[in-house]
């Protein structure tokens, strides 16, 4: 009887609705074909349900994690996670593992929790979580990366959060909050944490550095 607008679920403004085929049948209350429509309604139900569910189904996004085939639901925040995954990761921690990304429905795509343990992650609520958690080996450093569509950049207070969270950590750790657009990124530049990383979907060959004591030098 009801379905959701279609935004991604992290959305301000995501909401629910009535559907339309609901909506059509509350109209005929009171009038002689509220019978016939809500009996009509009832006899269709179960192929609504099977035309909602396909419909979700088209709009999963395929998205390949540690070797593996899983799929995001529709969303800008999980276009620009996958983005991370697909083309941050093999540019910026090549043979990188995923050892964290969530969904904006299933919270706990991927979640290894015994590697996050080893490593000295305290494995909390999953809204302290950053959005993507990958892990580089054969440096030994550990990428925080924040997925920010519209809320949730690497500001000093989220840095503060991670950090308090990982203070048993002792892989090197990289804070990196990512944007679709150089749009997006110039709305919360002035709120980014120093010593922290850029990365932009649009532009995915280059980083941003809030970090320049450590790049000063000829090129």
């Amino acid at each position: 009887m009801i379905e959701d607008n279609g935004k991604a679920t992290n959305s301000p403004n995501y909401r629910y609705r009535l559907t339309e085929e609901t909506v059509q049948v509350l109209r005929t209350m009171q009038t002689p074909d509220w019978e016939t429509s809500v009996k009509r309604f009832t006899h269709y139900h179960e192929k609504l349900i099977d035309i909602y569910a396909s419909k979700k189904k088209m709009t999963m996004m395929p998205v390949n994690i540690n070797g593996k085939d899983f799929k995001f639901s529709a969303g800008k925040h999980n276009e620009l996670q996958k983005a991370i995954i697909e083309e941050f990761a093999p540019r910026f921690a090549p043979h990188s593992e995923c050892l964290y990304v969530g969904d904006t429905i299933e919270k706990d795509l991927v979640k290894n929790v015994e590697k996050l343990q080893e490593l000295g992650f305290e494995i909390t609520l999953h809204d302290k979580m950053p959005d993507v958690v990958l892990y580089r080996e054969d440096k030994n450093w550990i990428y925080f990366v924040e997925s920010v569509t519209s809320v949730g950049p690497m500001d000093p207070k989220r840095i503060l959060e991670i950090t308090e969270m990982t203070k048993d950590i002792t892989a090197g750790k990289i804070f990196v909050t990512a944007f679709l657009d150089f749009k997006t990124y110039k709305r919360f530049a002035e709120e980014l944490a120093w010593e922290t990383e850029v990365w932009i979907a649009e532009l995915p060959e280059h980083m941003i550095h809030l970090n320049g004591d450590r790049f000063m030098g000829p090129r």
